[in-house]
C-alpha cells in the first residue's frame, strides 16, 4: 500500500514537471538515473505555467497536499506572486464532487427521504470546495433561516490513511537515518498530525468545537462565529447559519468600502492571542480560505471564521512558558529566552546559557523596530532552524499547531497591513494576560474558584485533623514493629544462605568421596543432607 502511494505521488509529480523544480546539480547520480528510468512518465502539462502545475498536482494528490498548499499560499513573502496566487485557488476551490452524490450522503446522514424535507432552495451546485468538504446552501424549513450544508468526501478516509501510513513511514527512517532525528521528533509531530486530520473527517466534532468558538466569543467586537444547527448534524454532514462576508483576501473589496485595514490587522493579532491564552482554545486551520470580515462596520471591522475542524488546545504549563517566551522576546530580555527554553525542557540542561543567549540576540535582534513589510521571515526562519540545530532544540509536537497557526497569523498581517507592528500589538496583551494570572487579583480568582470544594470538606477538618493527630501518634510504635520485621526478615535471610551454602558444600563433598572411598554410604549421607538443608532453605523464604 505504501509502496503503491509512493508511486503514484511521484508519477503525479513527474506528470505536472515539478521534477524542474530541483537543478540537476543538486541531484546525485542516482537520482538522475532514477528519473532516466522513469521515461514513459513526462511532462503531460508543458504548456502550462509552473504555478498552475504546482497546483493541480496538489490537488490531484489530495487532502493532506491541499492543506500543505493553503499554509503555503499565505506567505506570499516565500514564494513568486504567480504561484502563491494559484495555491490561494486551493484555499476553497478545490474541484468538486458529484452533487447528485452529496445529496445522497445529505439524505442518508439525516435520515429524509429528499432534501426538500428539511430544506427549501437547496443549490445542487456547489458554493465552495475544499480538500476533505464541499458546500451547499439552503434554507431551513423550520425557521427559513438560510444555511449552508458541509458535507464530506466520499472515500476521502481511504487516501488520507494511505498519506498518513507513508508520512509515518519515512518518519520512522528519517529519525532513524538523520543525525537530527531524534531532535526533531518526526515520528511525534506525524501522530500529532494524524490525530487531527482524522478528527476532521468527523463533522461532530467539528460541530462541537464550533460551538465552544462561539460561546468563546459571544460578545466579541473582533471574531463573529456563524450559529451551528446541532440537530442537523452528523458525521458526514454538518449544518450552519449562512454568512455574508468579504474575503480576507480580497483586499480591493476591502478597501472599497473603506475598511480600517490597521485596526483589522491588529483585531487579528488580538483574537489569535485570546484563543490561545485565555481560552486555551485556538482556531488552528485560519487561512484566507476560512476567514471572512463583516460588511457591517467598515471602521471597527470583525472577522467571522469558519471550518472548525482543527483546533488546538495548550496545557497550563506550555500556556505559561510561551506567554513568558513572548513577554521576554517583546522586552528583548534574551537571557530570560535562553532560561525558560532550558527550564520547559525545550533544550537540554546543560545547554550554555551564555552562547545560547548571543545565538536568539542575533537572530533576532535585526526584526525589532520594522513592520511585516521589511521583515525577511524565511531568512529569521532559516537562522532559527540553524540555531534550533546548534543547541540540540527539541522539536514540541503539541506546540506544531500553534506554529502553523502564528504563520497563517503573520500571512494575514503582512496582507492586510504590511505597516503593523506586531510586537507593540501583541506585547500590551500578553502583558494584561500575566498580570491576570499572577498577584493577588489571580488569587483571589483561584480562592474563589475553589470556594465550593473548600466549603463541602470544611465539616470533614476536625475528623481529618483527629485521624492525622492519633496516626502521628501511633508514628512511633509503628516505625518499631517495622523495624523488629526487617531486623527478623534480615535474620531469616542470613540462616537461609547459611543453609543453601551448606547443602552446595555437602554436596561438593558427596561428589568428590567416591574418589577416595570403596563405600557410597558417606556420599548418599552427605547427599541427603545437603538436599534437606536447600529444602528448609527453599521452605523458609
Amino acid at each position: 500500500m505504501r509502496a503503491l502511494r509512493l508511486y503514484k505521488i511521484n508519477r503525479v509529480m513527474l506528470q505536472h514537471g515539478l521534477d524542474e523544480l530541483i537543478p540537476d546539480k543538486w541531484l546525485p547520480w542516482y537520482a538522475k538515473l532514477g528519473r532516466s528510468c522513469q521515461f514513459w512518465l513526462r511532462n503531460q502539462h508543458p504548456e502550462k505555467p509552473l504555478g498552475e502545475r504546482i497546483r493541480l498536482a496538489l490537488q490531484t494528490l489530495g487532502p493532506v497536499f491541499i492543506k500543505f498548499g493553503q499554509m503555503l499560499s499565505t506567505r506570499r513573502d516565500l514564494l513568486p506572486p504567480d504561484i502563491a496566487d494559484e495555491l490561494a485557488i486551493l484555499q476553497d476551490k478545490v474541484k468538486p464532487f458529484a452533487s447528485d452524490i452529496a445529496i445522497e450522503i445529505i439524505t442518508s446522514s439525516l435520515k429524509i427521504n429528499d432534501v426538500s424535507e428539511l430544506f427549501d432552495d437547496f443549490q445542487a451546485t456547489p458554493l465552495a470546495s475544499a480538500s476533505i468538504a464541499q458546500v451547499h446552501s439552503a434554507r431551513l424549513k423550520t425557521n427559513q433561516q438560510e444555511v449552508i450544508i458541509k458535507v464530506i468526501r466520499p472515500d476521502i478516509a481511504d487516501t488520507i490513511h494511505a498519506d498518513i501510513e507513508l508520512m509515518q513511514a519515512l518518519a520512522y527512517a528519517v529519525q532513524k537515518l538523520l543525525p537530527d532525528g531524534k531532535r526533531l521528533r518526526p515520528v511525534e509531530v506525524v501522530e500529532e498530525y494524524r490525530k487531527t486530520i482524522i478528527e476532521e473527517l468527523d463533522l461532530l466534532r467539528e460541530a462541537a468545537n464550533g460551538i465552544q468558538l462561539r460561546r468563546n466569543f459571544e460578545q466579541s467586537d473582533s471574531l463573529y462565529i456563524p450559529e451551528i444547527y446541532s440537530d442537523y448534524c452528523t458525521k458526514n454532514v454538518m449544518v450552519m447559519e449562512r454568512i455574508y462576508g468579504i474575503h480576507i483576501s480580497d483586499i480591493a473589496a476591502l478597501e472599497a468600502q473603506n475598511t480600517n485595514m490597521k485596526l483589522l490587522a491588529e483585531r487579528g493579532v488580538e483574537v489569535f492571542f485570546t484563543q490561545v491564552f485565555r481560552d486555551s482554545f485556538f482556531h488552528a486551520d485560519m487561512h484566507p480560505g476560512n476567514i471572512f470580515v463583516s460588511k457591517e462596520n467598515p471602521q471597527s471591522p470583525k472577522y467571522i471564521a469558519i471550518d472548525f475542524g482543527i483546533v488546538g488546545t495548550l496545557n497550563r504549563d506550555d500556556k505559561r512558558y510561551l506567554a513568558e517566551n513572548f513577554i521576554a522576546f517583546f522586552n528583548r530580555d534574551y537571557r530570560k529566552v535562553a532560561e525558560l527554553h532550558v527550564d520547559s525542557g525545550w533544550v537540554p540542561a546543560d545547554t550554555d546559557i551564555e552562547a545560547f543567549e548571543v545565538a536568539i540576540r542575533t537572530v533576532c535582534e535585526p526584526i525589532f523596530q520594522k513592520p511585516l513589510a521589511e521583515i525577511s521571515f524565511s531568512n529569521v526562519l532559516l537562522q532559527l532552524f540553524n540555531t534550533a540545530r546548534r543547541f540540540n532544540m527539541v522539536v514540541q509536537p503539541q506546540l506544531v499547531l500553534l506554529q502553523k497557526t502564528l504563520l497563517y497569523i503573520e500571512g494575514l498581517g503582512r496582507l492586510l497591513y504590511p505597516q503593523l507592528d506586531l510586537w507593540q500589538t501583541a506585547k500590551p496583551f500578553l502583558e494584561r494576560w500575566m498580570k491576570e494570572q499572577i498577584g493577588f487579583t489571580a488569587m483571589m480568582k483561584k480562592v474563589n474558584a475553589n470556594l465550593p470544594f473548600w466549603s463541602e470538606k470544611l465539616p470533614e477538618m476536625p475528623d481529618l485533623i483527629y485521624d492525622s493527630l492519633k496516626q502521628v501518634k501511633q508514628l512511633p510504635a509503628l516505625q518499631q514493629k517495622h523495624f523488629e520485621q526487617q531486623q527478623a526478615q534480615h535474620a531469616n535471610a542470613q540462616k537461609n544462605v547459611f543453609l543453601v551454602l551448606t547443602g552446595a558444600t555437602l554436596l561438593i563433598l558427596a561428589a568428590i568421596l567416591p574418589l577416595y572411598l570403596t563405600s557410597y554410604v558417606p556420599s548418599a549421607g552427605l547427599s541427603f543432607i545437603g538436599c534437606t538443608a536447600w529444602l528448609v532453605a527453599w521452605i523458609r523464604q
